[in-house]
């Protein structure tokens, strides 16, 4: 609807403004034709009759001259009146309907409970946000960058325009009801004020920051961080060990989780398979002839991770497992238990 108006407003002030040209120019054929004046003379005479600026002509008129001027006078009253009309309701339009949509996406961002906040669209916030996306979670983009965020706006992708140092702009994304914060700003000295904040506002928040030095790493968690990122320094592992051991790098990277259809790998909270977790083992589930998925993680309810558990572990109700399988077998792991 919004978008309907704004092409229809577009639509108009084109018109507008071809009339306006139109009106000029076949005001300075007239006045060529009819009262003989070189070009410029009768651009001159045409600008101050549309204007009614009260200039004198360049010569006297005669009658014929001045049945045209008079012909030219009430058209322009009418043609002008509608172009200024037209112009100050699209300048008009275009303030309402940019406070329109920020009030919407504000609207929106309000019912968000729960949500995901990334502080910066850059490489690492774009990526981010694409892996939230495709895993329909609810997120909101926290930017500084107007033209930026006039890039990538979409229904998909929630933005608030603004410092994510100011207390004031995370309360505006939410971040008392947030589940997580991902900052992920160019700057660590902008990514430790970012943390130090949130922390504040929020102790329950999960933080998860990047940092592009490894001084920053210990600052970070000193901060509040619960996790801490090096991009570089992974990119650089990542590409060391295609060196080292590249077939089981490829495969690693083989193993997709990003888009419901192709997931290969998934970590399930065990209580969503089961009621009475404390009494159950991981032989218990049965998930291989079940699914056909494996399981290779445990994460007990103390937060320890156990590489490829035995079949006699415990459960636990807030423990999680790491399943492996092909998408096929994790998508009928999900249907059976109703996992969405």
């Amino acid at each position: 609807m919004n978008s309907t108006l704004l092409r229809l407003s577009k639509s108009k002030t084109t018109i507008a403004i071809l009339l306006l040209a139109f009106l000029v120019f076949s005001g300075m054929i007239g006045f060529r034709i009819i009262s003989g004046y070189n070009w410029i003379d009768a651009l001159y005479m045409t600008v101050i009759t549309i204007t009614t600026v009260g200039f004198g002509e360049v010569r006297p008129l005669d009658d014929q001259s001045k049945i045209f001027t008079v012909f030219l006078i009430l058209t322009s009253i009418v043609i002008v009146g509608y172009v200024i009309s037209v112009l100050t309701e699209y300048l008009l339009s275009q303030n309402s309907f940019e406070e329109l949509k920020q009030k919407n996406m504000q609207k929106r961002i309000d019912q968000l409970q729960d949500h995901i906040i990334i502080c910066g669209y850059g490489r690492n916030g774009t990526q981010a946000a694409k892996k939230l996306i495709a895993y329909n979670k609810p997120f909101v983009v926290v930017e500084q960058n107007k033209e930026l965020i006039d890039k990538f706006e979409s229904e998909l992708v929630n933005f608030i325009h603004g410092n994510a140092n100011e207390d004031e702009v995370l309360h505006r994304a939410g971040i008392n009801r947030a589940s997580t914060l991902i900052s992920a700003l160019p700057n660590d000295a902008d990514n430790l004020f970012v943390v130090l904040s949130a922390r504040q506002i929020n102790k329950n928040l999960r933080i998860i920051s990047r940092a592009s030095q490894e001084t920053t790493y210990n600052k970070l968690k000193l901060a509040g961080a619960d996790n801490v990122i090096l991009p570089d320094k992974i990119g650089g592992d990542h590409m060391a060990s295609l060196v080292v051991v590249p077939d089981l790098i490829e495969f690693i990277d083989n193993l997709s989780i990003v888009g419901r259809s192709h997931v290969n790998i998934e970590e399930i909270e065990v209580a969503k398979l089961c009621s009475d977790a404390d009494e159950k083992t991981i032989r218990d589930l049965d998930l291989r002839n079940k699914t056909g998925c494996n399981i290779i993680g445990f994460k007990n309810g103390a937060g320890e991770y156990i590489v490829n558990p035995e079949a006699e572990m415990k459960l636990g109700v807030n423990s999680k497992i790491i399943v492996l399988g092909r998408p096929e077998q994790i998508q009928k792991l999900n249907s059976v238990y109703n996992i969405r």
